[in-house]
């Protein structure tokens, strides 16, 4: 049986109190919302968690609301929430859909936004009990010196699976961060695509003592289509092997006018790719056509994650057609 460590658990009222218990306990500190990702990873030796610093009566870390053509997600709303919240689904429905595929619904009552963006990167040879990871002789991730996905490889190559990053970043989003500097609370706000780094053994960029409070994202136009698509081997619980959000641009007669295809699962970040190249084509099957092979030869999946790499290139091709035949 798995066990948790013995850890302490501090309840801040503030975000700027969370921060000071994050600079008061350095890197024993963790902090903690609904768990269903930190959890299990300390079980698994894979995370150290002597300090958790938990999040859930922070009242400005809530909420959900819309002002002057922007919505604004708090850190702590669940993933629950934000599948059938109004506001979302009439602005940001592809949100709304991406959050609603999330695992199953006790965990989506139990997860929160901020949790998904700030996910841990998987890998076969990670997500593993702590004997198996030191009968392999760890990895890069895990206290050694080798990656067993790419030999030879100086960055880790884990994958993040999160179904509301490639979406969020499809909607343009922003990403409000606060930290603590000599004494203060700082503020700073980065594109959601910008926080994410190539090395799996730290791809979010966090600075030490920041916390990820919020997303801010503009409403699209009415002439903007996004979706978003994954493929897991069940509907439900398991994590996607293949992930793709999907934005394009229109002019007033329907003719694509620029976009991006946003491409998940295949290392430490999403892969973004433009399109501005298919500006002045139809939305129709031949576009789907096009936009899955030139997202074939431009996406190569690893063996980091289950299932056979090159089938999940395949399947790449047949979500991103399936994607474009649903914003026809």
């Amino acid at each position: 049986m798995l066990r948790l460590p013995t850890f302490d658990v501090h309840r801040p009222a503030s975000v700027a109190e969370a921060i000071q218990l994050l600079a008061l306990h350095g890197r024993k500190a963790r902090v903690l919302n609904g768990g269903t990702d930190l959890l299990p990873n300390a079980k698994l030796g894979m995370t150290a968690l002597d300090h958790a610093v938990l999040l859930s009566n922070i009242p400005e870390l809530h909420g959900i609301t819309e002002d002057d053509g922007e919505i604004r997600l708090g850190a702590a709303t669940k993933l629950a929430e934000l599948a059938v919240h109004p506001v979302v689904l009439a602005r940001l429905p592809a949100l709304a859909h991406a959050a609603g595929r999330i695992a199953s619904p006790q965990i989506r009552n139990m997860g929160t936004l901020g949790g998904n963006l700030c996910l841990d990167t998987r890998c076969r040879y990670i997500n593993q009990s702590e004997l198996w990871r030191e009968a392999l002789g760890g990895c890069l991730k895990s206290h050694g010196t080798e990656c067993h996905v790419v030999p030879g490889g100086q960055g880790c190559v884990a994958a993040l699976s999160s179904d509301t990053v490639p979406v969020l970043i499809a909607y343009g989003a922003d990403v409000a961060i606060s930290g603590w500097h000599q004494g203060q609370v700082t503020q700073r706000s980065v594109p959601l695509a910008e926080l994410y780094d190539a090395d799996g053994t730290r791809h979010v960029r966090l600075n030490d003592f920041e916390i990820v409070v919020g997303v801010r994202v503009p409403c699209p136009a009415a002439t903007t289509r996004i979706g978003y698509r994954k493929w897991a081997v069940r509907n439900s619980i398991d994590f996607p092997l293949v992930s793709v959000a999907l934005r394009l641009t229109t002019d007033s007669a329907a003719k694509v006018t620029g976009g991006m295809l946003v491409v998940g699962v295949l290392g430490p970040r999403p892969r973004v790719l433009d399109l501005l190249r298919f500006a002045g084509r139809a939305i129709d099957g031949r576009l789907g056509q096009d936009l899955g092979a030139w997202a074939f030869d431009r996406c190569r999946p690893l063996p980091n994650v289950p299932y056979d790499a090159e089938y999940r290139r395949e399947r790449l091709v047949v979500e991103v057609r399936r994607l474009c035949a649903q914003l026809a």
